[in-house]
Parts: C-alpha cells; structure tokens; sequence
C-alpha cells in the first residue's frame, strides 16, 4: 500500500477489539522505529515506555478523562515523555552528541529561558510522534493519540524520574463496530487549496 492510501485510511480509533493482541514482533519493531525518530540536533530529548500490563492500564485508565475506555481495550499503551531537567539533558548531549550539535545547542538554545529549552525539548517528542503514528499505519496496527489524560498521575504512576509525561498512544486492532472508522464515518479534512500554497 502506498503511503498516501496508508494516510487515506489511517484514523483515530474510537473502540479496540479486546481479544487480539499485537505480535511482539510488531511491538519490537515499533520500538526500533521510535528509537530512529528524527530530532533537532539528534537530540532525543524523550523516553517512550510501552505499557501492556494490564493492571498498570487499569491504574491509568481513570486518569485519562474520556479515554479511559480505550485504553482499557487496547493492546498496548505507549507514554511518550520528555526530559523534564535542562541539566540532565546537556550532560546527555556532552555524553552523545558531536561537537556541533552541542555548539548549536549552547549558542542558540541554552541562552533561553528555562521555559523556552523545555519547550523545545516537548516539541522534539512530538515529532516522534508523527513517525510513530505512521509506523503503526504501515504495520497495520491501529492507533488512538491522546493529550486528554492527567499527566501528572501518569508521572506518579509511571514512577517518572526526571522526565515529564506529555501524551500517550493506544495501539491494537479496531472493534468491526467503531463508527469512526473511514469506511463508516468518511475523513473530513480542509481543502487543498486552504493549507496548501506554492511559490
């Protein structure tokens, strides 16, 4: 399938199947996939953490507003989060990260408010993020991103040290009666022409 039928037929999944799990083959490979996100700088500012552990679903279904029954349903949980200590972060690029990269960082970023850094590094896990959905649509795995979830409780469930959850994925295979799906409820998008422009 192309990418742009894979795009045509990718959604956001309102009800997963209970009874079919996702291979650990696949699961190896998603996060093999995560671990080549691109980043500014290669930065890899994040941590993502695959939850199918059914009580720690359970523990975080209610804390997750009104995606509590997804996730509950799906197969597998991923948490993506950021680094949440400036500090942490530069001594991880001093450690990883060539000379230039790191003279980028130290001219362009480190001068900002703390606020700005942090909001930098969240940005670098969103763009994870865009590949992962992505992978999962190539692997035929159904997806559900959600911010609509208590991210402090996720911290404190999760036991996160030093990084900051930002928002979470719900993987599986869809319910055959999910209305959202495309074949069901048709995608609604903007025109071409509304947010598309060539020079």
């Amino acid at each position: 399938m192309s990418f742009l039928d894979l795009a045509k037929n990718r959604y956001t999944t309102k009800r997963y199947n209970t009874n079919e799990k996702i291979a650990d083959e696949k699961i190896q490979q998603l996060k093999e996939i995560l671990r080549l996100s691109p980043s500014s700088i290669n930065s890899q500012p994040w941590k993502f953490i695959f939850v199918s552990d059914e009580k720690t679903k359970q523990e975080l279904a209610p804390v997750s507003y009104h995606n509590e029954q997804k996730i509950k349903e799906t197969s597998h949980l991923i948490v993506f989060s950021a680094i949440d200590s400036v500090e942490k972060f530069e001594e991880q690029i001093q450690q990883n990260l060539p000379e230039g990269a790191v003279n980028y960082y130290n001219t362009f970023l480190k001068p900002l408010p703390e606020a700005a850094i942090k909001s930098w590094l969240q940005h670098q896990v969103y763009l994870s993020l865009g590949f992962f959905l992505s992978a999962c649509a190539s692997l035929e795995i159904d997806s559900t991103p959600m911010e609509g979830i208590k991210t402090e409780e996720y911290d404190k469930i999760l036991q996160l040290n030093g990084y900051k959850t930002l928002f979470a994925v719900a993987i599986g295979y869809r319910n055959s009666e999910d209305t959202n799906q495309p074949s069901v409820k048709p995608k609604s998008r903007l025109a071409i022409e509304q947010i598309i422009q060539s020079i």
